[in-house]
């Protein structure tokens, strides 16, 4: 199991952190950060709920860690392992998770599927997602895998939809042309785009698109 203790800094201050999987124990919390992170009106049958919990730290413990910060739960993130064919990219965040339950976690797979991240919003610039993401690095080079993969939203489509495909608009991130606050984040934790795929998850922002974004095993040959 993985446990990694260090500082962060919110400001000038150090503030004691800890990265570690979550269990049972920690669902309360994981359950109430779901719901600080996205509030009404989005709806909260779509926040974790106790049964597809249960399945992240039964099925794949490896793939469910979170952060403390003082002791106190902030965030978490949760993956499972799946093979992934780059001929066939296409899919949606549904089917690749199984809607979260990750039912489908291929122990033999050669891909590490991000299925979620959150982050409290009082934490948020405390820079743990990228830490987290660091983690979940660490993690395919220790089980051999090829790649990290996942779909990133792109919030930002929705005001240049009605002129940008959804691979023009990334490509216009790829060359700095335009910013978009998920896509430049997974930029800046070192994963690059695959491309981007339609009806990947319900997000009016992101008009129900995605970019894939990877990062492959330094350590495999490719």
């Amino acid at each position: 199991m993985y446990r990694k203790e260090l500082y962060v800094l919110d400001g000038d201050k150090p503030r004691r952190a800890v990265i570690r999987n979550y269990t049972q124990s920690d669902f309360f919390e994981l359950i109430q950060i779901q719901a600080e992170s996205f509030p009404p009106p989005y709806p909260s049958e779509q926040w974790w709920n106790q049964e597809q919990l249960t399945n992240h730290v039964t099925l794949f413990p490896e793939g469910a860690i979170c952060v403390e910060i003082d002791g106190v739960l902030a965030g978490s993130m949760t993956a499972l392992m799946v093979s992934f064919d780059p001929a066939h990219p296409e899919h949606s965040w549904g089917e690749v998770t199984d809607e979260g339950y990750i039912r489908n976690h291929n122990p033999h797979g050669d891909t590490l599927y991000i299925v979620d991240l959150c982050i409290r919003p009082r934490h948020r610039k405390l820079g743990l997602g990228q830490l987290m993401m660091q983690a979940m690095y660490e993690l395919v080079v220790h089980k051999g895998l090829k790649r990290l993969l996942g779909g990133g939203r792109m919030p930002g489509y929705g005001r240049h939809a009605d002129t940008l495909t959804p691979q023009q608009y990334l490509e216009k991130i790829v060359s700095g042309e335009l910013k978009d606050p998920v896509i430049s984040f997974l930029m800046r934790c070192g994963r690059t785009p695959v491309q981007a795929v339609s009806n990947y998850l319900e997000d009016k922002e992101s008009h129900n698109c995605a970019a894939l974004m990877e990062w492959k095993n330094p350590f495999q040959n490719h």
